[in-house]
């Protein structure tokens, strides 16, 4: 056998050889090839869907919607039936979300402004981005921001290396205007630069900036933030898709529509990731931002919260219980369901865990899930759990313990229901009473007392601001 000469490195312009036979060539590669492989950090990818119902994907008992690609995302990983936005409004949840702190510990217990020059979520907060930019990650922001509408308050300013999308809370997917006041409030922006684009779909726009970004990113680990605007109003789907839905009622054939372009827009970008070799090396993490909006914009309804009460605005389980999925293949199981307990502040420290980077020196009121989604058997993390919308004298606010959940000052945008004064304190079990029918405290005030006192431990923290 014949000696294979190989190059090992170089200095000064010269280079230096190693003499060896075929097979421990090959072995050398194959090693040299595996230890590349293992310090390579995987890519992550979050798509946060704006006002997507509870059960609105086929995967999750929708029947008549049609949503293959993210359907294919759950099958190549773990769809979630119990996880919870960090609130059930778009600002405080997308605060929540990449900061892995209850919103109101972030600064933003609400919406932010939509309004040019007015700041948002605090400077102070570390996300995501800054926390995968320490561990040398290139860090993208497409879509949807709503956290800020100053230079230090935009993603720029909050760890992005990159963003395109808008500032404000909604916009005309075409004009690209601000939509609900105006008329001249255009919001489009690349890295704090205003940019126009008239006429054009801004899905379309979205797909192309995420491909373009992945492959100028695919040979450094990237994160990338799709903060999909839909199916948020104004309800804009594709030609394609409302032929296909014309013969449901209104809304539900707007809202569909749009729900099914989103679909397809994220098949393009995941198909894109796999043309490029990079599926094995991405995490993707799909979920809602909150439930789906029954706002007049909305035509005042179209999103489906199957057997939950409630919607957008309110702490119902229709307004906070979302659709969520991560995938990984090749690393994290694959066709699995989780029913544990889990919140949109969880994938913070999880992301941490996986990527193998320091987490923020500060507070955190998320958690850890990787053992909950690689196993069935292991515990939520979350002994209990709170949620607060507002703020004032008397925000909504809930308490989870178990089954057992106390609302304060609870609204139903759903309407399902009325709400009396005699119901300023609602409590369910959830493990008799799914859809929050009847209000228990009357009859259960014991277990009123012991969530209340979670309320107060709560409520005390975040007043004292732990960082």
């Amino acid at each position: 056998m014949r000696n294979v000469h190989f190059i090992i490195g170089s200095e000064s312009k010269r280079c230096y050889y190693i003499r060896m036979r075929p097979f421990f060539f090959l072995f050398v590669l194959l090693i040299t090839v595996s230890v590349h492989a293992a310090e390579r950090k995987p890519n992550v990818i979050i798509i946060y869907a704006d006002d997507q119902g509870s059960i609105d994907l086929g995967c999750y008992g929708s029947t008549d919607l049609q949503t293959p690609h993210l359907d294919a995302l759950a099958t190549r990983g773990v769809r979630f039936t119990q996880m919870y936005s960090p609130s059930a409004i778009c600002s405080a949840s997308r605060a929540g979300l990449l900061t892995g702190r209850l919103p109101a510990r972030a600064g933003v217990p609400g919406n932010v402004s939509s309004s040019k020059g007015t700041a948002g979520m605090p400077t102070s907060e570390v996300t995501i981005a800054e926390m995968l930019k320490d561990g040398d990650y290139a860090t993208g922001h497409v879509g949807k921001w709503h956290l800020g509408y100053t230079p230090e308050t935009m993603p720029n300013g909050q760890g992005f290396d990159h963003s395109f999308g808008h500032m404000g809370g909604c916009i005309d997917n075409y004009s690209h205007f601000f939509y609900w006041v105006g008329p001249n409030r255009h919001d489009l922006w690349r890295n704090g630069k205003e940019i126009w684009h008239d006429g054009e779909f801004f899905g379309d726009l979205m797909v192309d900036e995420m491909k373009d970004y992945i492959s100028d990113h695919e040979k450094k680990p990237f994160f990338v933030y799709w903060a999909i605007n839909f199916p948020h109003y104004p309800l804009q789907g594709s030609a394609k898709w409302r032929l296909a839905y014309s013969h449901l009622p209104s809304p539900r054939n707007m809202y569909n529509a749009f729900v099914s372009t989103m679909d397809e827009m994220i098949g393009d970008v995941l198909g894109h990731v796999n043309s490029l070799g990079l599926q094995e090396d991405t995490i993707v993490i799909f979920q809602s931002d909150h439930g789906h909006s029954t706002e007049e914009r909305t035509f005042y309804g179209g999103g489906n919260a199957g057997p939950y009460r409630g919607a957008k605005g309110g702490l119902f389980e229709g307004g906070i219980r979302v659709p969520s999925i991560i995938s990984w293949p090749g690393h994290l199981p694959e066709g699995g369901v989780r029913d544990q307990l889990a919140m949109g502040c969880d994938w913070l420290p999880t992301i941490a865990s996986l990527c193998d980077v320091a987490l923020p020196d500060r507070h955190l009121d998320g958690h850890n899930i990787l053992s909950v989604i690689q196993s069935t058997d292991v515990a939520s993390p979350h002994k209990d759990t709170y949620w607060q919308l507002g703020k004032g004298t008397a925000p909504q606010w809930v308490v989870r313990q178990g089954p057992w959940k106390l609302l304060g000052n609870p609204r139903d945008n759903s309407r399902q229901g009325e709400l009396t004064k005699d119901d300023h304190l609602f409590l369910v079990n959830l493990d008799n009473d799914l859809s929050e029918a009847r209000n228990l405290a009357k009859d259960e005030p014991d277990k009123v007392q012991d969530l209340l006192k979670i309320r107060e431990r709560y409520a005390a923290d975040l007043a004292g601001g732990s960082e």
